[in-house]
């Protein structure tokens, strides 16, 4: 017969210590079986453990897995703790609680997502920003999310700019304003990239790689040369 364990019975009590010790053990294998447990397990006294985790863990797997176990816990006690973290002075914290936030799906934190954070200098902090407005962004506010991301277009390495062109064409036709803004600009990158997402915009399928490619050409050359 299974064992019935009583809340907050000894035997539980014990089960957590160990779980809380683990999650900062050196072994990133023992994190991740540690975070797994916390989020199988669901308990409040977890909470401080995972937020303090997430804002310093190496290891992606574990990040994603601290992730999971955070959103198992109620969000009245989660969302006001990742709330906070946003005005955090570590990078990471802030990424990970935009990531927790996009997950949780509260709309109520919209207004969280501040301009400075869709703008943030850290590239992972602004990506995150990104994914988490386009799925808490009320129906009246998308137009203004698309001008503050198409105002960015240009911005960082290949990665980054996919991450900006999937968000904004999540918003949908919403963005052709702002990307007339884009394609308007004397910068090449910006005008290029701004090409790129209207391409993806009209066709969801085509390769992010080769629009880029294009763009560039178009920009380079002109549309009635190229």
């Amino acid at each position: 017969m299974k064992e019935v364990v009583p809340v907050n019975s000894p035997h539980t009590n014990s089960q957590n210590t160990h779980v809380l010790r683990a999650l900062s053990a050196e072994d990133s294998s023992v994190r991740l079986q540690a975070a797994l447990a916390a989020g199988t397990h669901p308990d409040p006294g977890f909470l401080d453990a995972l937020m303090e985790r997430s804002a310093i863990e190496p290891d992606f797997f574990v990040r994603d897995m601290l992730v999971w176990a955070l959103t198992r816990l109620s969000p009245e006690i989660t969302v006001p703790r990742l709330r906070a973290e946003l005005g955090s002075e570590h990078a990471q914290a802030r990424s990970q609680a935009l990531h927790t936030l996009s997950k949780i799906g509260d709309g109520s934190v919209w207004p969280a997502i501040t301009r400075s954070l869709l703008h943030d200098a850290d590239h992972e902090v602004a990506r995150s920003a990104w994914r988490a407005a386009i799925i808490l962004v009320p129906d009246d506010a998308k137009e203004g999310l698309a001008m503050e991301l198409a105002a960015q277009l240009g911005r960082g390495d290949r990665d980054v700019q996919l991450s900006l062109s999937r968000a904004l064409v999540a918003l949908g036709d919403v963005i052709e304003q702002a990307l007339r803004t884009g394609l308007a600009s004397k910068d090449p990158a910006v005008q290029a990239h701004a090409r790129a997402t209207e391409r993806l915009l009209r066709d969801p399928d085509a390769s992010f790689d080769s629009a880029i490619d294009e763009a560039k050409r178009l920009v380079a050359l002109g549309p009635d040369r190229a």
